[in-house]
């Protein structure tokens, strides 16, 4: 029985897994991808080491992978959200088939903050075409 719920654990796992790195390939842009990679990546990592605990039963391994499964819970979509908010103020495109942009109309494009209320529209991040490079650090490619 122990074998069953061990052996269930790591093919879920590994699943998961394989389905965050599908959906890394086929994603169409990158805040997608990453939504793919960082859930179910995470998930199926700590059903994985949830295996292991099991498997193995010493206390060492298991407060280890329970370590590691908290540490993944609590970085992975942390991290996600930060490197999607740092491309998304950089002007990372968004897949053509988006509906609404929720953030474009809260993004003051001179000082890279959100703010709760409606953002004049000179402020507003502005597609590439239209880009001014006022006030960042680099130089856009032409």
């Amino acid at each position: 029985m122990e074998e069953t719920v061990v052996l269930l654990l790591m093919l879920v796992g590994a699943s998961l897994i394989l389905t965050a790195s599908l959906g890394i390939l086929r994603m169409p842009d990158l805040f997608l991808r990453m939504s793919a990679s960082a859930k179910a990546g995470t998930l199926g990592v700590g059903l994985i080491l949830a295996g292991v605990a099991i498997f193995f039963r010493d206390f060492a391994i298991t407060t280890r992978a329970i370590a590691v499964i908290i540490f993944m819970l609590l970085t992975a979509p942390v991290a996600a959200h930060m490197i999607g908010r740092a491309a998304y103020f950089d002007g990372s495109p968004l897949w053509s088939g988006t509906l609404f942009d929720e953030l474009k109309s809260h993004y003051h494009r001179s000082t890279h903050e959100l703010d709760s209320g409606d953002v004049v529209v000179t402020d507003q991040l502005l597609e590439d075409s239209l880009m001014n490079d006022e006030g960042d650090d680099f130089q856009l490619e032409e």
